[in-house]
């Protein structure tokens, strides 16, 4: 790759921020975000989300949008991007009240992009999508926006991003890369890039939708295999049988797939099962298991929260006014992210019975809580006794508290997660 190579990162979220410091390192890199706040706060060198580590991002910071060899400069001012030649897109792809795909912030995205964007220059898209919308979305908003023409005069790429929130092993470099371009010559320059700082390596895809297509799938597969399990934890609680038990049982088969009952939310496989969905009923084919899977791991919620207030009934619990404390209302476990949490389904199912609840996160800000959500959450563990615990996130922190000390009499520790020991406790 040329050392004349500026990359533009458009989005400075949990995907964005890793992936722009780690050009920093080879290239001269502009990050660009729409939020005010978020540029500030990475302009001092801290990122909220705890994806990238203070003293590494401070060390790649540059002062000026004119960088020379290499660095990040985080701007929301558009002329900062204008001759960068590399622009990466990684914003959200979120779904609505109906789970129909949201592909306004790509469409947002591509127009900024669009504004600034010159002959030979090259877009590479990251967000997941169903197969076709880089091509068939993306493409004709940058050729209004820009005047030019794709492929004549820019061209774009599809290297899907495959970034685990939390995950401090399996960081942006230690992820395989798969890539791909809009004709073979720019896939391989893409496949070039990206392959300069990846360092488990690349996987260049024969087109656009192909990538588009495995990104969609990847999680798909879990969301299938994850819904199976829950449909199993269901079945053996019927049964008076421990899932976790008959799983470890099962797990001693050498092929036997690893999967825990749950609550599936995030941004991820919470959401692209349903861009899969979208695109094939086009298609006039109906998906029958992928959305019998989301089905299944969206009613969870309902679920866990149904079981809670049995448990309290078997214990002789009065549920109305009782005092109940949820653990983590994140997506997974020592991570801030909230996007699309299943821990809200939890709470909003309690609500219904009158229930006093309180919600301690200590990895999240209350205020982005209630943004989201309005909901209360506190950061600090309030010092009573609760008729119900719901362990909803294995939080580092929640492993270490004993339960046993804040439950009142007949109380009862309901462990979505499966981490605690049994004794006390009933696990999803």
């Amino acid at each position: 790759m040329k050392e004349s190579s500026k990359i533009a990162v458009i989005g400075l979220g949990y995907v964005g921020l890793p992936l722009a410091r780690l050009f920093a390192t080879k290239y001269p890199v502009i990050g660009f975000d729409i939020s005010k706040n978020r540029v500030e706060e990475l302009r001092t060198g801290v990122d909220t989300t705890l994806e990238v580590d203070n003293d590494v991002l401070k060390e790649v910071l540059a002062d000026t949008s004119d960088i020379p060899t290499t660095g990040l400069y985080c701007t929301d001012s558009l002329g900062d991007i204008s001759d960068c030649n590399y622009y990466v897109i990684t914003v959200p792809t979120p779904v609505d009240n109906t789970n129909r795909p949201i592909l306004t912030p790509l469409y947002k995205a591509s127009e900024t992009v669009g504004n600034v964007l010159k002959k030979g220059d090259v877009v590479i898209y990251e967000s997941t999508v169903y197969p076709g919308v880089t091509e068939d979305e993306c493409v004709p908003v940058l050729e209004k926006m820009s005047g030019l023409e794709f492929n004549k005069d820019f061209f774009v790429g599809y290297s899907p991003e495959r970034i685990n929130p939390g995950d401090k092993e399996h960081t942006v470099e230690k992820i395989l890369k798969v890539t791909s371009g809009s004709t073979p010559e720019i896939g391989k320059k893409v496949d070039a890039l990206y392959a300069s700082v990846i360092t488990a390596g690349t996987h260049l895809a024969p087109t656009i939708k192909v990538a588009e297509a495995a990104k969609v799938i990847e999680n798909s597969q879990r969301d299938i295999n994850i819904a199976f399990v829950n449909e199993l934890a269901k079945i053996f609680n019927l049964m008076d049988i421990d899932t976790n038990d008959v799983l470890e049982a099962a797990g001693t088969k050498w092929n036997f797939l690893p999967f825990k009952p749950g609550l599936v939310g995030g941004h991820c496989i919470g959401v692209d099962p349903y861009y899969l969905a979208q695109k094939a009923q086009e298609y006039g084919y109906h998906p029958e298991i992928i959305l019998a899977g989301r089905r299944m791991n969206d009613g969870m919620g309902k679920y866990v929260a149904s079981e809670v207030v049995k448990l309290m009934i078997q214990n002789d619990i009065k549920v109305k006014d009782s005092n109940v404390l949820v653990l983590g209302i994140t997506f997974k476990e020592n991570c801030p992210d909230v996007r699309n949490t299943k821990v809200v389904d939890v709470i909003k199912n309690l609500e219904n019975y009158r229930i006093n609840m309180d919600i301690y996160d200590p990895w999240v800000e209350p205020e982005i809580v209630y943004n989201e959500y309005e909901l209360k959450t506190l950061k600090e563990l309030p010092s009573k006794k609760y008729n119900a615990i719901i362990l909803a996130v294995a939080h580092n922190e929640f492993l270490k508290l004993d339960l046993n000390e804040m439950l009142s009499d007949k109380g009862v520790v309901y462990d979505v997660k499966g981490v605690l020991e049994k004794v006390a406790t009933k696990s999803l």
